[in-house]
């Protein structure tokens, strides 16, 4: 029986939590849930220097809004030291590495005399093959002693098979004069040790898979089945930038994106499933497959996102749109909903939702429900409340005192009150809307009279009819 799929994603806290970092965690997680496995997540937090907590913050937040659930406790990379360090001379005492004295001073000039020869600049320790006896006391780095001849192969499941020539390959540093374990061998030791069978990262990894491999043999370890993806550009075809715009997982949240429009968009970015553009969670779960990933670099096209996300927002369960609105307002740093606004929105949530492409967009819609009486036009809406206006609103506010509150009865009170001044519903529609909502942009005047209620309704016509 196979081992069960576990997957890992592996970030550095250096910074926010990048859209191409999320989509690397969606697909490892997709790949984990399709097949009952589990999801791991690592902080590679071994950069002292440039890791913060803060961005440690940042990340499981960023993961957490994406809904990408993780197996199991957060790992440090940074506190298993001592674990890495133990492999760095289990591989010395199986003659798989070596200590080596050269400084850095002896290092540069073996690549300067490199240079001049034409040679390569890969550096040769000429401490690989000595006798211990010969050792000096003195500081030391620990080396792999990688194979000098013939190929290290990468089976990758995205990018084929991808050779190395041996000799391209130095003796990298596993184990550093202080005693720390360099990054290239703490990554193999962990994944190792958390049962990882599939490594799914960006292609900028896959010249490190050629050297890691190495270890995972010095050790007589299991490789795991690579699949490196390849990296999202830009609109320009140029890699993703600050000049691109928004680059963080958070940027996306604060400009308004549902989660579940992320998911599918990043999805999306680099695999696909047939012709299917639009689907849900489940499945994706069900479809993704490391096969559908494509070799070429994806392009972001926030377009499409849009697309999607009107998509999204037309199936969204009404009260999960309302709980995911109130943690967009938070992230934007808006006040929070009071009781009645947040009844307001709930009433309206289904108009509000519709073709929408952002919660902001939605707050925009929704400020009828937000806002109370009396209500002050902007300068836009104001222009459709003249003197004209506002007394065909005063002749309709008593056909609608004992009407039936319904869409129906509603548009035959307006339409018929709109053709005795020879009108189209659409010419009192604005002046409605304006006395409704305050704004030209808005859910249906019909909507969000019957959203509104009756005495709300006619409280508000009163006041625009009257001026006020």
């Amino acid at each position: 029986m196979s081992a069960p799929v576990v997957t890992r994603f592996a970030p550095s806290p250096t910074g926010f939590l990048h859209i191409g970092g999320a989509r690397t965690a969606l697909f490892n997680w997709l790949y984990a849930r399709g097949r009952g496995g589990r999801f791991l997540l690592r902080i590679e937090d071994t950069d002292r220097a440039r890791s913060t907590p803060e961005a440690t913050a940042a990340i499981l937040s960023g993961l957490t809004w994406l809904g990408l659930d993780w197996d199991g406790d957060a790992i440090s990379q940074f506190e298993r030291a001592p674990r890495h360090a133990e492999v760095a001379l289990a591989m010395l005492a199986r003659g798989h590495a070596y200590k080596c004295f050269s400084t850095q001073d002896e290092i540069e000039a073996f690549r300067e005399a490199a240079r001049a020869e034409g040679r390569s600049t890969l550096f040769q320790s000429p401490w690989r093959d000595a006798d211990p006896a010969t050792h000096p006391d003195a500081p030391h780095v620990i080396r792999l002693k990688a194979p000098r001849d013939g190929e290290t192969v990468i089976d990758d499941a995205v990018q084929g098979r991808v050779v190395f020539r041996n000799d391209q390959l130095d003796d990298m540093v596993c184990l550093r004069s202080d005693g720390t374990p360099t990054y290239m061998l703490a990554v193999v030791v962990d994944d190792h040790d958390m049962g990882v069978t599939h490594v799914i990262r960006g292609d900028d990894h896959l010249n490190n898979a050629a050297r890691q491999s190495q270890v995972y043999q010095a050790m007589g370890w299991d490789l795991p089945q690579f699949a490196h993806i390849p990296l999202i550009h830009g609109e320009d075809g140029k890699k993703l930038s600050k000049r691109h715009g928004a680059l963080g997982v958070e940027d996306y949240q604060r400009m308004g994106y549902p989660a579940a429009a992320i998911r599918n968009y990043l999805a999306r970015l680099g695999w696909s499933h047939g012709d299917d553009e639009f689907f849900t969670d489940a499945q994706a779960v069900d479809w993704f497959d490391l096969g559908g990933i494509g070799r070429a670099p994806a392009r972001l096209d926030l377009k499409k996102l849009d697309h999607l996300t009107a998509q999204h927002f037309s199936v969204m369960d009404d009260a999960a749109a309302l709980h995911e609105l109130e943690s967009f307002l938070a992230a934007t740093g808006a006040p929070a909903l009071t009781a009645a606004q947040r009844d307001g929105l709930s009433r309206a949530m289904p108009q509000l939702k519709d073709k929408a492409k952002s919660y902001g967009q939605i707050l925009e819609r929704a400020q009828f429900v937000l806002s109370e009486r009396p209500i002050v036009p902007d300068e836009k809406a104001a222009k459709s409340l003249d003197s004209v206006s506002r007394r065909i609103l005063g002749e309709l506010t008593p056909h609608l005192q004992n009407a039936s509150w319904d869409r129906e009865r509603l548009e035959a009170i307006v339409g018929e009150t709109a053709a005795q001044h020879g009108l189209g519903l659409g010419k009192l529609a604005q002046p409605l809307r304006a006395a409704l909502a305050g704004r030209t942009v808005s859910p249906s005047v019909f909507d969000m009279m019957i959203v509104l209620g009756r005495n709300e309704t006619l409280a508000r016509l009163t006041d625009a009819a009257n001026g006020g």
